[in-house]
């Protein structure tokens, strides 16, 4: 007898605690889920700060570029009332006195000139890529031999063109 009613109180303790366990388990469950939306939550809020944080930051940007290009501006026209300019052209020849004239000038022999030397090689080169362009597209062009003409010199001259420039650059031509 002292079995059975040891048995059956073992039983009924086992059972207990095996629904108590059960509804610890679904509890913390739903603990889980909670704790897990409030994370979800949190990081919701932190990225709607974040963003906040970027357009303020934005629009201070905005603000002090607008704040200095006033300042540039004020200080220019407060540069331009005593400032000279003067417009440099490269393409135009400079004429030097050969100390023949009555101006007296006495440093007239150490000024340099430039002056044009012809056609540049950029221009040589596109008009010989445009004709040798056009004669290639319309030999191979055999259906539409005008259209292959016009085809071939465009870009016979745009390649021409950029094998001269960079011949210019080389030479000191151009910059």
């Amino acid at each position: 007898m002292k079995k059975i009613f040891l048995t059956g109180a073992i039983s009924v303790l086992m059972l207990t605690a095996c629904d108590k366990n059960n509804s610890v388990a679904e509890k913390s469950l739903d603990q889980q889920k909670v704790e897990f939306q409030q994370r979800q939550l949190e990081i919701e809020k932190q990225k709607l700060a974040i963003e906040k944080e970027r357009m303020a930051y934005e629009a201070q940007k905005k603000a002090d570029s607008i704040a200095n290009v006033e300042k540039s501006k004020t200080a220019n026209q407060r540069n331009t009332n005593t400032v000279v300019r003067e417009t440099v052209y490269r393409d135009r020849p400079v004429y030097v006195n050969s100390g023949n004239s009555n101006s007296g000038n006495s440093n007239s022999g150490t000024t340099q000139t430039t002056e044009k030397k012809g056609m540049s090689k950029a221009a040589k080169g596109a008009i010989i890529g445009t004709v040798g362009g056009a004669a290639a597209g319309a030999i191979i062009s055999k259906k539409n031999p005008a259209a292959g003409a016009v085809i071939g010199g465009v870009l016979g001259g745009a390649t021409g063109y950029t094998i001269g420039r960079s011949g210019d650059r080389k030479d000191g031509r151009v910059k």
